[in-house]
């Protein structure tokens, strides 16, 4: 079954749509070929007209006793315009912004986040 419902995600886009064309349009979202991938990494790089976003796993590798390593494991590139940057930097703040509203504030400081868990 397909929900049809639109969600504030499905309304930003379609604020998007307007800003781009300067004019109100109707989108229609086709997601059969749209992939999910995990991340619980990322790294960042430019041009003067793209922003790379590179989102992937970091991965602890026990094979190094002497020095510890974690192995980005990069899965996934993305590369867009600043335009498309610049709205995705507003609407994840937007979106996190949300999220700490109802659930509190999200710490940074993972040993800080240690000392809160026992």
């Amino acid at each position: 079954m397909v929900d049809n419902q639109a969600t504030p995600a499905d309304d930003n886009v379609q604020q998007q749509a307007a800003q781009q064309t300067g004019q109100q349009v109707q989108l229609r979202l086709d997601e059969r070929n749209m992939d999910t991938s995990y991340a619980n990494a990322f790294r960042t790089n430019g041009t003067a007209e793209e922003v790379m976003l590179d989102f992937g796993v970091n991965i602890p590798n026990p094979t190094k006793r002497d020095q510890p390593e974690i192995v980005f494991q990069i899965n996934d590139r993305i590369i867009m315009n600043y335009y498309s940057a610049k709205r995705l930097a507003m609407t994840l703040s937007q979106v996190v912004r949300r999220h700490e509203d109802q659930f509190g504030e999200l710490e940074m400081d993972v040993t800080k986040r240690r000392a809160d868990d026992k």
